[in-house]
């Protein structure tokens, strides 16, 4: 709610100056003509109608506005900010990104997904980390790398993961199964990610949507596609 309140306070400012300006310039042109042609009577807009057309205008604005933004805001796509390191070098801190909220009512996430999700040991807190394990898979951390073992593996599969920095290592000595509803997540950036390694796997019901673009800084805009594997 604070992003859209900040969006309205900035409509409402823009259509004040705008309103006050167009004002001005209206009232000085009505003087100018005045004081060239004394004889011609003023036949324009009175203050009053004035006001009022300023009033309807940005009533216009916000109805409009609102009946935009709400729905995309809270159906379709939601902003967020990074905040940390967890993710980097995919995302880095301060990125300014947008997550699909409405995708996986039609799909099931997939692995190497980023999502955005609430943290399941403070649900007010959202965190950002990349889909590792799938769905009734048991996911094997040991050796600095990541195995997977599932139907089509039973003997187990080391996953490659072509979105890591060069060097990345992998700590971790642990063996999980995940039921029918629960997903393995980690952070790109191994060493300062606080993930399912330490607070166990995600449930789907925490997931909020899937990032698919980041939208600031503007020299690295970029729109996310789903990852191979």
């Amino acid at each position: 709610m604070t992003r859209i309140r900040v969006f309205f306070i900035q409509v409402l400012k823009y259509q004040l100056q705008k309103a006050f300006f167009c004002a001005i310039v209206r009232y000085s042109a009505t003087i100018l003509m005045s004081d060239l042609e004394p004889q011609k009577q003023d036949s324009g807009p009175t203050m009053r109608q004035e006001a009022l057309a300023f009033i309807w205008e940005t009533v216009k604005v916000v109805v409009i506005s609102l009946a935009i933004i709400i729905p995309v805001r809270y159906f379709l796509v939601q902003p967020f900010f990074v905040k940390g390191a967890s993710m980097e070098h995919t995302f880095e801190d301060g990125d300014y990104i947008l997550i699909d909220e409405i995708g996986y009512r039609f799909h099931e996430p997939a692995r190497g997904d980023v999502l955005v999700f609430r943290y399941p040991e403070d649900q007010t807190q959202f965190f950002i980390k990349r889909i590792i394990g799938m769905p009734n898979e048991t996911v094997e951390i040991k050796n600095d790398q990541v195995k997977i073992y599932n139907i089509d593996h039973p003997e187990g599969v080391v996953l490659k993961e072509p979105y890591l920095s060069p060097g990345e290592h992998t700590f971790g000595d642990m063996r999980i199964k995940l039921d029918p509803n629960e997903y393995f997540m980690m952070g790109d950036n191994r060493l300062q990610s606080s993930d399912s390694r330490r607070w166990g796997p995600l449930n789907k019901s925490l997931i909020t949507g899937r990032a698919f673009l980041r939208a600031w800084p503007i020299s690295k805009f970029e729109v996310f596609q789903h990852q191979s594997y």
